[in-house]
Order: structure tokens, then sequence, then C-alpha cells
């Protein structure tokens, strides 16, 4: 598959929708590219070319860290972390209520950290770190803008698989402009189809983690029985 420049993509919807600059300026048309690409980049949760690892350090007495602020090596910042451990051990996210319950905030509580939780775009370490840790983090980045202001020669911050599915939507709204809602009707479907298609390869779930459908929750066996620590409890593997 072949990668598309913003340029390129514009130059393609011409062609299909049959007009010219005049019938729609650059700046217009980048700015109906620019939808379908936040359209495509809020379609899924989680895409997997949106993964990055980071660190960043704890400061002793400092239980709150905004988002900002624990993706800060991270050029176009975190939208979402997935998972934070230190170099010793795994920490367990908790819900802000069950923290609540577990961590009264007139009880005060030091030490490294082994939980955290996550709200209003901060996260709080339980219990409060006493000194500096580095937390190690695996999160999803925000994706690098596109549209209005991107030069000609630049290319949407998604696999090259999707720009063609990018094009269609532009020229969905290219015909929708043109006062052509039959046309314009007939390429959002395309558009939608493609999407799915596309996300199909994408948001799949990774070949070593298959889906469990209808299966109860893992059961954790205790140390010492000389079984597995977890184990499934049935349901189908796909």
């Amino acid at each position: 598959m072949t990668a598309m420049t913003i340029a390129e993509m514009r130059t393609q919807v011409r062609a299909v929708v049959d007009i010219d600059a005049t019938d729609i300026s650059d700046t217009v048309l980048n700015n109906m590219i620019g939808q379908g690409f936040d359209t495509i980049v809020f379609s899924e949760k989680r895409w997997p070319f949106y993964e990055v690892a980071t660190t960043f350090n704890t400061s002793a007495s400092t239980k709150d860290y905004a988002l900002a602020t624990v993706g800060a090596s991270v050029t176009q910042g975190l939208r979402e972390i997935v998972a934070m451990r230190t170099d010793d051990h795994v920490l367990q996210y908790v819900g802000s209520d069950d923290a609540d319950w577990n961590y009264p905030l007139d009880v005060a509580s030091s030490g490294e950290p082994w939980e955290w939780s996550y709200w209003n775009d901060t996260v709080r370490f339980y219990p409060t770190p006493d000194t500096t840790y580095t937390v190690n983090v695996r999160a999803l980045r925000n994706a690098t803008s596109f549209g209005v202001g991107t030069s000609d020669g630049t290319q949407p911050d998604l696999p090259a698989a999707f720009h063609p599915v990018l094009v269609t939507y532009a020229t969905a709204k290219a015909y929708l402009q043109q006062e052509d809602p039959v046309m314009a009707n007939q390429y959002q479907s395309q558009f939608v189809q493609d999407l799915d298609n596309v996300a199909r390869r994408y948001a799949d779930v990774p070949a070593p983690q298959p889906m469990v459908a209808n299966s109860r929750r893992p059961t954790r066996y205790l140390a010492g029985f000389g079984r597995l620590r977890y184990a499934n409890t049935g349901g189908v593997i796909w």
C-alpha cells in the first residue's frame, strides 16, 4: 500500500469529483481531510500504532501526577495510560472508589508505590512515594494533528492502509459540498465499510493473547499448592 501526502489526497478527491481548486480551495479540502482523520483516530480507543513506552520519576511526598507530566518525554503527549511498573514490580490499577476506601485521606501513608488510580487526567499513587522512583509506562500517545495547516508534503499519522479510506471520507464531503447528496451518501457508506474492514486488521487481539468468550473470571490460586497461580476457567478461545 503506497502512502499518500495531503496534497496527493486533494488531487485524488478532485479527480473523482471532477472539480478543481476554484470549486473547493486547498484550505477547505484540507479541513475535510482533517475531519476524516479525526474520525478515524477516535473511532477506536486503542489503536496499536499509537502505543508507546516511556519512563518518568516520582517525587518524594507527591502522590498526584498530571498526564502531561507522566508523558513529558512523548512529543505528541499521552492519550491514555495502559500499565505501569517500577524496576521491582508491576503497579496494580485500582478504581478511585476502592482507593478512597483503602487509603483514607486522614491517614498518612508513604513508601514505595504499589497501586495507582486515574481520574481527571491525573495519576495518583498508593502509598504516596517517599522518595524518587522510576516508573516505566506503557501508554497510547496522541495522534499528530493533520488537516488544517498541514504542509503539502506531509502524510497522516496513520498506517498507509488508512490513507485511501481517508480519501473516501473527503470525497463524500466534497460531493456534499457540491450539493450531490446521492453520491455523498454512497461514498460515506463506502467509507464506513472500508474503515471497518481495515480496522479489523489493526484492532484485532494479539495472537499470543486470543480472546476468550463466555468465560468466568480467571481463578487465582494461593501460592504453595503446586498449581499455576492463575488458571483459565473455560470458554471458547479464538
